[in-house]
């Protein structure tokens, strides 16, 4: 098994635990999500998350799985691109974030993990991730899943906040994300575990595993033409080709 981040023992104390303390937490605070995610900045709001996805090659007709679609942020934008939303399903293992989703979006969903996606093979066009990779038990299992349910000559897209190289700019970054932003959402979240999930947040982006390990390991789940694309020098948008 290869996680994409040691165990974060301010949080949980086990892989097995980190699963049931991301599900907890995000069912916890999937009302704030929304509202929390504009504090973010950064570009990272819905025409970020389009432009990402036109990038990546999204394009009507495709039949897409989003996964870890959680309050269906990167869906609405699949949905936009395509231009319906019977070809789009979603899939996440937060009955809180799938509430929410679906009081908002009419595509399909279905409760469910990464490392296990219930879908037959070749079966999705085009596969999304959007800022989640880091929340996953094992990334080489889950990449080769993904390249399971990918028709041929299918792509994947994850989308994830990456540590800038600069010291300067890393820092700054940490402040923000680790500080600010918890900060600021005390005065709109609901639920008292909001701030702590950005907390959360920035830790595991910055024990994350770094780029080349996530290009070599999405290779070595079968993926061809694998790339990484970058903008503002943190948002990295990981591509192959089934």
């Amino acid at each position: 098994m290869r996680a994409p981040h040691p165990v974060l023992d301010t949080y949980y104390d086990s892989e097995k635990s980190k699963r049931d303390f991301v599900r907890e937490i995000f069912d916890q605070t999937a009302a704030d999500y929304d509202r929390v995610d504009s504090l973010l900045a950064f570009g990272s709001g819905s025409r970020y998350r389009r432009q990402a996805l036109l990038r990546a090659g999204l394009a009507p007709g495709m039949k897409v799985l989003d996964v870890a679609v959680g309050t269906g942020l990167l869906s609405r934008q699949i949905v936009r691109v395509i231009g319906n939303s019977e070809d789009v399903f979603g899939i996440d293992p937060s009955a809180g974030m799938l509430a929410s989703s679906t009081s908002a979006l009419a595509i399909s969903f279905l409760r469910g993990r990464a490392e296990a996606l219930p879908f037959a093979a070749a079966s999705f066009d085009f596969l999304s991730l959007g800022f989640a990779l880091r929340h996953v038990d094992d990334m080489a299992g889950v990449f080769r899943e993904f390249r399971r349910v990918l028709k041929p000559g299918g792509r994947v897209l994850a989308l994830e906040i990456t540590r800038p190289e600069g010291r300067l700019t890393n820092a700054l970054l940490r402040f923000y994300m680790r500080g600010v932003v918890p900060l600021m959402s005390r005065l709109v979240a609901r639920h008292r575990n909001t701030p702590r999930l950005y907390r959360y947040y920035w830790d595991t982006i910055e024990a994350c595993a770094p780029p080349e390990q996530v290009i070599a390991t999405l290779a070595s789940a079968g993926f061809g033409q694998v790339r990484r694309h970058v903008e503002l020098g943190i948002f990295s948008e990981y591509l192959g080709l089934g």
